[in-house]
């Protein structure tokens, strides 16, 4: 049986994550309040910063950047686009 949440991000009960996405404290607080439909949204926006910022996650300056932007969007109200991002249409 899947284990639900009340998700911080999504504002509702949501099905919980399987494991631990991070290491540390937040991702404590992550496995415990945020749903998978959230953590989806996460790893979208993650993988656009990684994109348009050329980001490298093996830098340990470029993960801590992640991790204070993965904390903004799942508990803060949203992360910041990176300058001059325009979506695909």
């Amino acid at each position: 049986m899947s284990r639900t949440v009340f998700c911080e991000y999504e504002q509702r009960e949501a099905e919980g994550l399987d494991f631990v996405p991070w290491p540390g404290e937040l991702g404590k607080r992550v496995f415990a309040h945020v749903g998978k439909p959230a953590w989806a949204a996460w790893l979208a926006h993650q993988t656009m910063l990684i994109n348009e910022n050329r980001l490298s996650p093996l830098d340990p300056k470029h993960r801590a950047f992640l991790e204070g932007e993965m904390e903004k969007f799942l508990f803060g109200g949203g992360a910041a686009k990176p300058d001059g991002y325009v979506p695909e249409a």
